[in-house]
């Protein structure tokens, strides 16, 4: 075997990046060492990755059957450095845990209590945001670890542990036309204007009204759900919240709601970060605490 790691993982970013020369700025090597290292691989493995006749490089039949097997490669290397790294199970001393602002705050609360009693001297940093902002901070080193819901096209650099499922209600004012109909029909339901939880950057979730609204935050959907704007889906622990029922807002059946309204929430973490003495103890808790608010 002649050909190396870094050679695959010139190719792979090359394949992700469009061109040898973003693959170059991502990798923050220069175009001519990334060019050369995917030729080299190319000689080494006697197959054509690219066709280069083209402006921009294109994969060849070969090319996309050794990138997938690339890919396999690189996050299995990914595994053994995480798992060399945790072996050594040293202590962090700080963290920072980027979570979906409509996780159950209850329970984390009480978990974080637990953390700050068990490891006082950890430096620790919550910041909040929605799914696709918080893998991209995970990705980027920005967060440790993630609280996200779902786990739909994450970056190849992620993995992803499950921990619990949520259902999504439908909700509405009392005072809105919908709050009539029980069971709303579809018809009935496109016929109103939806508000829709999106990320930082705008995009949503896939609407099913035409008419439809988006907000980052699904606290914020609810209470603007209460002064009659829309009808939304939201977590259930967020509609039954005491708050928002005292201030009319009520569930209808969902019977009609074409999407599945059952929402994964699970941690998300770099392949190549190791697990030290405080993130094992974290998902540990994690688990234990997921059981015992589904008792």
């Amino acid at each position: 075997m002649n050909w190396s790691l870094d050679q695959l993982q010139a190719f792979v970013c090359s394949v992700e990046a469009g061109s040898f020369s973003a693959a170059a700025r991502k990798l923050g090597k220069a175009q001519s060492r990334v060019s050369s290292a995917i030729a080299n691989l190319e000689l080494d493995l006697g197959v054509t990755l690219f066709d280069r006749s083209a402006k921009l490089p294109v994969l060849t039949q070969d090319g996309k059957q050794i990138y997938a097997e690339a890919i396999a490669v690189l996050a299995q290397c990914q595994r053994l450095e995480a798992r060399a790294m945790s072996v050594t199970k040293e202590v962090e001393i700080s963290l920072t845990i980027a979570m979906d602002e409509a996780v159950l705050i209850d329970p984390f609360e009480l978990m974080f209590m637990q953390l700050a009693e068990v490891y006082p001297l950890l430096k620790l940093t919550i910041i909040n945001g929605t799914r696709s902002d918080i893998s991209a901070w995970v990705e980027q080193g920005k967060a440790d670890i993630g609280i996200i819901f779902s786990a739909d096209d994450l970056s190849e650099q992620l993995e992803y542990y499950s921990v619990d499922r949520f259902y999504q209600t439908l909700i509405v004012s009392e005072k809105h036309p919908l709050a009539k109909s029980k069971r709303p029909s579809l018809t009935e339901l496109v016929n109103h204007r939806q508000l829709v939880i999106c990320d930082l950057q705008g995009k949503a979730s896939k609407p099913i009204s035409p008419n439809y609204w988006m907000l980052d935050s699904y606290y914020y959907i609810t209470g603007m759900v209460t002064r009659g704007i829309g009808w939304a889906l939201v977590p259930e622990h967020v509609a039954r919240s005491d708050w928002y029922i005292e201030h009319g807002l009520v569930e209808l059946d969902t019977y009609h709601i074409p999407e599945s309204l059952l929402i994964e929430v699970g941690v998300v973490k770099r392949r190549d970060k190791g697990v030290g003495e405080v993130l094992e103890w974290l998902f540990a808790e994690l688990e234990t605490m997921f059981k015992q608010t589904r008792r």
